[in-house]
């Protein structure tokens, strides 16, 4: 299963949801699922943003590695999941094809409203970026224990 996290620069916010279902995929030792991220507006090869690699550090991921990459329709076609942090970014999603497997993050959580959409931490201070790690370590560890629990693969024991 390859599962794509979404956001507009693929500079903050789905690299650290990339790096935190990362983290969580290796804890639960499940390499049969990927994970990558994309950005609407992504300036294809840029770095992740200073507050995003500052915040990844204190919390043990290293984003020295990440460059970001513009939304295609290939990478939506080789997506089974497509979380996005927001509705806008939802509705690109669905132009290049992805109807039927994108969700807004918080919205596959159960958050409804303007509580679904992760805040965009871009141009913030640390503190905002803090704020934005939260909400993501959150939905992504839930978001994450959903789509493992709901989709299983089959036992091919003998």
């Amino acid at each position: 299963m390859n599962v794509l996290f979404v956001c507009t620069g693929n500079i903050c916010r789905s690299p650290l949801a990339e790096a935190i279902a990362r983290e969580e995929l290796v804890r639960r030792e499940r390499s049969d699922v990927g994970v990558g991220s994309a950005g609407t507006g992504a300036w294809d090869g840029a770095p992740a943003s200073e507050g995003a690699y500052l915040i990844g550090l204190e919390h043990g991921l290293d984003l020295s590695g990440h460059r970001a990459r513009l939304l295609t329709r290939e990478l939506v076609q080789e997506a089974d999941l497509i979380f996005t942090m927001a509705r806008h970014h939802r509705a690109r999603v669905h132009e290049l094809g992805g109807d039927g497997r994108t969700y807004v993050l918080g919205e596959y959580a159960g958050l409804t409203g303007d509580e679904a959409e992760v805040s965009d931490p871009f141009g913030g201070d640390l503190e905002f970026y803090r704020t934005t790690y939260g909400q993501l370590d959150g939905l992504v560890r839930e978001v994450l224990e959903r789509v493992l629990t709901e989709r299983r693969e089959p036992d091919h024991r003998e």
